[in-house]
């Protein structure tokens, strides 16, 4: 059942829209929207011209997207710490317009939904609970073979958990091993089996080993060290690299493959890191990795194929390629082919990850994965290399944010108070439980 009513979000005017929630007002003066402070007006050209491209729509609802996208998932964030165990999920639709709709498990918590701009969904069963029948599906998948059923992912949309099988019958025996509620899964028919695109460029090209190719993902830096983010399938720890140029360039410091997708280079003195994603022979600048939504506008840079646009699908899905499962990726509708591997998926100026693989082509269209960034930078506890800071490089004097909060969006510089101490952001992202200051220092800085 779904409640009507919605609001729908605007942010065109660079304040917060009528009917959303925004940050708390500091010192006297409005606290800036979400749309401003993750800088979505700053979005490269040659971004807005592939988004142009491939979604079919004009500069002007490019940039009207992804400012709603940025209100929308600050929204959705704070929604979530509201709602509890009743949260559902959440996503925009729309196109430009940026429609956000929240589902709850409580028909009740429409009319906070609702206050907040948002359109209320009333679903069966919640997030959490979608999470978990997922999780057993992984946890199957390590005894059970997925080659005939090799993708499975949370669809917020339809509340349910959703195998994609080239045999239905590989789909019931995952189920079985699971041993999880058929209440909660749908199984879809498909024809697509996934691969891993080894050969991708996100940003420059770099070789393994003195042969296979892919692509650096996102710059970062480890302390002094400094290195890049990439695919785990596109190395081992050990591994050495050399750059586009052959010049010698850095070492594999670890990589997991399959399981997740992740790695990570240190590079030698040779290579400085800097906070862009090579695009077309120009620099697009990464300001920060708050997650965007289902729904939201997406693009990807390849060393085959070049920039492509879509939307995020889902979130948290687990694919099965040849050499095993992955799990925690997420599903888009970008089209990539091999040679388009490890590069940078980025929406408006925001990391999202690295590619893993997919499936189809460029020309008649295709579904490609990535391994969301933020986890690689947890597990080996890098921080990303923006334009607006690092460590020891706040990105100018900042502004006070008053007791850190799950849900807010911060950008780098801010200050928060947490347990007694002050802490200023060294990224831009939006807080979540787990992240507080002390947890994550690739995010913040005591002070």
């Amino acid at each position: 059942m779904v409640a009507t009513g919605a609001l729908v979000l605007t942010g065109l005017s660079g304040t917060a829209s009528a009917g959303t929630a925004a940050p708390a007002a500091q010192a006297g003066r409005s606290a800036p929207s979400a749309a401003q402070t993750l800088r979505t007006a700053d979005t490269s050209a040659a971004v807005l011209r592939a988004m142009q491209r491939d979604l079919g729509i004009d500069r002007q609802q490019a940039e009207r997207r992804l400012a709603n996208e940025a209100e929308a998932g600050a929204t959705a964030g704070r929604l979530r710490g509201a709602l509890g165990a009743d949260f559902a999920g959440a996503w925009v639709s729309g196109a430009e317009s940026g429609t956000l709709t929240v589902a709850t498990t409580d028909a009740a918590d429409a009319a906070a939904i609702r206050a907040r701009g948002a359109e209320p969904a009333v679903v069966r069963y919640s997030l959490t609970a979608l999470d978990a029948a997922k999780a057993r599906l992984d946890r199957a998948a390590r005894h059970t073979s997925t080659a005939d059923a090799p993708a499975w992912y949370v669809d917020v949309r339809t509340n349910s958990v959703v195998i994609e099988a080239v045999r239905p019958a590989a789909a019931r025996a995952l189920m079985e091993a699971a041993g999880v509620d058929r209440g909660l899964v749908r199984v879809k028919k498909a024809a697509e089996r996934p691969r891993p695109l080894y050969d991708l460029r996100g940003g420059d090209a770099y070789y393994i080993n003195g042969n296979t190719r892919c692509s650096i993902g996102f710059p970062i830096t480890r302390g002094a060290q400094q290195g890049f983010a990439t695919a785990g399938h596109c190395g081992r720890a050990g591994s050495t690299t050399t750059g586009s140029n052959q010049v010698s360039q850095g070492t594999f410091q670890a990589s997991i493959f399959p399981g997740n997708d992740m790695a990570w280079v240190a590079t030698n003195s040779s290579w400085t890191a800097t906070p862009y994603v090579s695009q077309n022979g120009q620099n697009l600048q990464v300001t920060g990795s708050t997650v965007a939504p289902v729904g939201s506008s997406v693009c990807r840079s390849g060393s085959t194929t070049g920039w492509h646009c879509g939307t995020v699908q889902q979130l948290n899905t687990s694919v099965t390629y040849q050499e095993g499962t992955v799990s925690g990726v997420t599903r888009t509708s970008v089209c990539a082919e091999p040679g388009d591997s490890g590069g940078s998926f980025i929406s408006g100026s925001q990391a999202q990850g690295v590619t893993s693989g997919g499936s189809g082509d460029c020309t008649s269209g295709g579904t490609t994965y990535f391994q969301p960034v933020n986890p690689i930078l947890s597990t080996y506890g890098l921080t990303l290399k923006t334009t607006t800071g690092g460590p020891g490089d706040p990105g100018g004097p900042g502004q006070p944010g008053g007791t850190w909060a799950a849900g807010t969006v911060y950008r780098a510089g801010d200050t928060v108070t947490y347990g007694g101490a002050t802490y200023r952001c060294l990224q831009g992202h939006q807080a979540q439980p787990g992240w507080e200051p002390p947890n994550v220092p690739a995010l913040w800085q005591r002070v």
